[in-house]
């Protein structure tokens, strides 16, 4: 018994070792798993479900044959792949979920995010995402031409890197009264996110009982795998050099 979580995989062309990982992970290691749980970012950035882009084909392939062998998989979006859609996820045999979401992992409520919605102390990023999040403003996105798409895709992730390497650590991380907040609201004791990209197993008091909040790793140097059995979570590294 066992369920699997990524995130923060941020597949490019660029970067074929990822992608190489990735597809090793789903066809050799995944294979018999509960449940595997993708909490975004899985792309560095997605234009639409019509972006011919060979990458995101073979991503499909691959998830699909995992799916095709009785493993659920699930999808929540990141900050940046907010976009992919029902086309994609029905190719790819994977089912979408809001964020957050409330799962029952073993007999224990567990809340999933992809983590920004928690850094609320990064004003303008979350002046971004309730823009971003506006259906009228997607749809017209969606129908502009194949490459006034991806020129507006390349201009925003460059202001994204620019902006970012001025902010604190302190304004990309979460927020522990946010954290505290989700888990009041859906009435959860464990989280678990990604998006800011340090793993780890956060220990703490909510409301005077246990608390937990586990934070998922990105494959930029490494894979990053959270693997949860019955009254275990263990965060586990997996080498890149492993998949070729």
């Amino acid at each position: 018994m066992r369920t699997l979580f990524i995130s923060d995989i941020h597949l490019c062309s660029d970067r074929p070792d990822m992608t190489a990982a990735l597809v090793h992970f789903l066809a050799k290691e995944a294979v018999g798993a509960d449940a595997l749980y993708v909490l975004g970012d899985l792309f560095e950035f997605w234009i639409g479900d019509d972006d011919p882009n060979p990458l995101h084909q073979e991503m499909a392939d691959a998830f699909l044959a995992l799916s095709q062998q009785n493993v659920p998989i699930y999808f929540i979006h990141g900050n940046r792949d907010f976009l992919l859609g029902q086309e994609f996820a029905k190719r790819a045999g994977i089912t979408l979920l809001g964020d957050p979401c409330v799962i029952d992992l073993y007999g224990e409520r567990v809340v999933l995010s992809h983590g920004d919605l928690l850094c609320t102390l990064d004003e303008g990023y979350q002046k971004f995402r309730r823009i971003t999040q506006l259906k009228w403003l997607r749809w017209l996105f969606l129908r502009l031409p194949l490459a006034r798409r991806q020129a507006i895709a390349r201009k925003m992730r460059g202001q994204s890197q620019m902006e970012n390497a001025y902010k604190s650590q302190r304004i990309m991380d979460v927020t522990p009264a946010a954290v505290d907040e989700m888990l009041r609201q859906h009435g959860c004791k464990v989280m678990i996110h990604g998006h800011t990209h340090r793993p780890a197993i956060h220990h703490f008091q909510l409301d005077g009982a246990p608390a937990r909040r586990i934070v998922l790793g990105d494959w930029f140097e490494q894979g990053s795998v959270l693997v949860c059995r019955p009254g275990e979570q263990l965060l586990e590294t997996r080498p890149l050099a492993a998949a070729r």
